[in-house]
């Protein structure tokens, strides 16, 4: 057989025998349906479409584009397909096998992404991911996504060609490191044993669920860091925040969704950074007070006091005249600095009163029993202290019953659990008692009472619940007040009535209380006159 190339291209029927498939093609996965379908129709009307190959010797050619109708013609016995010749090098035959793959709407996200990658590696002619996207029609933030996916983990990799995961999961686990994708691949689903199986069901969660789980879990906003990001010495390892491609800043194509805010996405890296900082400050000010924001007792010896040791004294200005007489409000001579090293906000510096007899951030310590002035003044400040909780309670039940229903049920008891989960045991507390949840047994547990009831809960009440738990959540790291102002303008509560009404309401409380008490009994007319 003839086979010397006249001209640059040529187009002849070749026999299936001297065809190869290309080593370097980006498609991996062949339907069997397909080829089925595509066998069918070649039996009957033939190729119609003719492959792209080059010569690889006198008896012997490559395909460089058509591998699909390749394997669909030898499927339907078929001696010959048309084909078009095409002299072309190694770097050529690759990057035209790549684009015209690519370009086909059945092909797999993960072959895409292999595609883009070997093209992006050629060596000549070099590409950009601008480039590519030009060439194969995409924008550079679809083609940069794509090519984190080359960065997924074998066992991501295998879960998304098994259809396990969709696209969209793919790219969020492809965004975080190699550490983070399997424990992010695991809160891809929910385990459901409503069936009454002994096994468990596993859903796939939907896309939102797995990128909440992401900005609660790993995503860290580099603004709210307590280190220097600049320094490089800190963690000498890890180098400067401003340099390190862990950030999202680094690549603005592929984390476009974030705007300009810029976080890590290396809770391992950022936690020791966190840690060097608090060493830092620490051996820079040993006499510095160590404090903690989470709940519970404190090891033994322990040189961080807890929550219940230190009055946090707060920087912003009050709002309100109620906020003005507020002891967190005020400063004292035992005022000082304090770093806190457990707890959410470790390394924050803060401003604390540590001192256990402080009239002002102390009082009910130094409260003189037989000083009728004295108990005036705490009694007008737990007066004040129960009219601003119970308008806030309010407040936050009337922006809880504006809420409408958006989302689906599985979608929102998914947040609301997590939500919950994260909740301290007091203010879980106060949100099951506005329902009515209450310990009927001394084994009963709130958590696990409203767990129970949410599941129950319907879709309307997941919903109000959602914003409910989202501004406790806020308060705790904001001003509280200013959180509440927010929602219920948000939502259209007038505040200014509510503060009115539980104004009204204690003042009556306070009225009944002082009208029950027994009037002291008038003196005998011999006593007067003793007297």
């Amino acid at each position: 057989m003839n086979t010397t190339i006249v001209n640059a291209t040529e187009y002849r029927n070749l026999p299936i025998a001297v065809l190869t498939e290309s080593t370097t093609n980006p498609r991996r996965i062949f339907e069997d349906e397909a080829l089925k379908e595509l066998a069918e129709s070649i039996r009957s009307q033939g190729v119609l479409s003719p492959l792209l190959v080059r010569p690889l010797n006198e008896r012997s050619f490559e395909i460089v584009a058509g591998a699909r109708r390749y394997r669909a013609a030898r499927m339907a016995d078929v001696d010959s397909v048309p084909v078009r010749i095409v002299n072309l090098t190694d770097a050529e035959a690759l990057e035209m096998s790549i684009v015209e793959n690519l370009q086909r709407r059945d092909v797999h996200a993960m072959e895409e992404a292999n595609g883009f990658r070997a093209l992006l590696n050629l060596e000549q002619p070099k590409y950009s991911i601008e480039q590519i996207a030009a060439r194969t029609g995409k924008n550079p933030a679809y083609v940069a996504a794509r090519l984190k996916l080359t960065e997924l983990t074998p066992t991501v990799v295998e879960a998304f060609y098994r259809d396990e995961i969709g696209v969209g999961h793919a790219l969020l686990l492809a965004k975080l490191q190699p550490a983070q994708q399997e424990q992010a691949l695991a809160a891809c689903f929910k385990e459901d044993w409503s069936g009454g199986d002994r096994k468990a069901k596993r859903i796939l969660l939907p896309v939102r669920n797995l990128q909440f789980w992401i900005e609660s879990n790993v995503l860290l906003i580099l603004k709210d860091a307590p280190f220097d990001k600049r320094d490089a010495q800190l963690v000498p390892s890890a180098g400067s925040c401003v340099d390190c491609p862990k950030r999202t800043g680094h690549n603005k194509l592929l984390f476009s969704e974030l705007g300009k805010q810029d976080a890590c996405t290396s809770p391992d890296c950022y936690q020791s950074k966190v840690d060097a900082h608090v060493s830092k400050a620490i051996a820079a000010k040993p006499k510095i007070v160590q404090i903690s924001t989470a709940y519970g007792k404190q090891q033994e010896g322990s040189p961080t006091l807890p929550r219940n040791k230190y009055l946090l004294i707060r920087q912003e200005k009050p709002s309100t005249k109620e906020e003005a007489v507020r002891p967190e409000y005020k400063t004292c001579k035992y005022t000082t600095e304090a770093i806190v090293t457990e707890g959410s906000e470790k390394g924050e510096i803060h401003k604390v009163c540590a001192q256990p007899d402080c009239p002002i951030h102390h009082p009910k310590n130094q409260r003189d029993f037989g000083d009728d002035k004295g108990k005036d003044e705490e009694q007008k400040r737990r007066h004040e202290e129960a009219l601003a909780q119970t308008t806030g309670i309010r407040t936050l039940a009337a922006i809880v019953a504006a809420v409408p229903v958006r989302l689906m049920k599985r979608d929102l008891l998914f947040v609301v659990e997590r939500l919950a989960a994260m909740l301290d045991e007091r203010r879980l507390e106060i949100v099951a008692r506005q329902r009515g949840i209450k310990q009927a047994k001394d084994n009963d547990s709130i958590p696990k009472l409203f767990a129970a009831y949410l599941r129950r809960a319907e879709e309307s009440e997941l919903g109000r619940l959602l914003v409910e738990l989202t501004i406790l959540h806020s308060a705790t790291r904001q001003n509280a007040a200013q959180v509440l102002r927010d929602a219920a303008t948000t939502y259209k509560v007038d505040v200014d009535a509510i503060a009115q009404q539980v104004k009204l309401e204690i003042a009556a409380k306070e009225k009944t209380r002082l009208a029950g008490k027994p009037t002291a009994k008038p003196l005998p007319a011999k006593a007067k006159k003793s007297a």
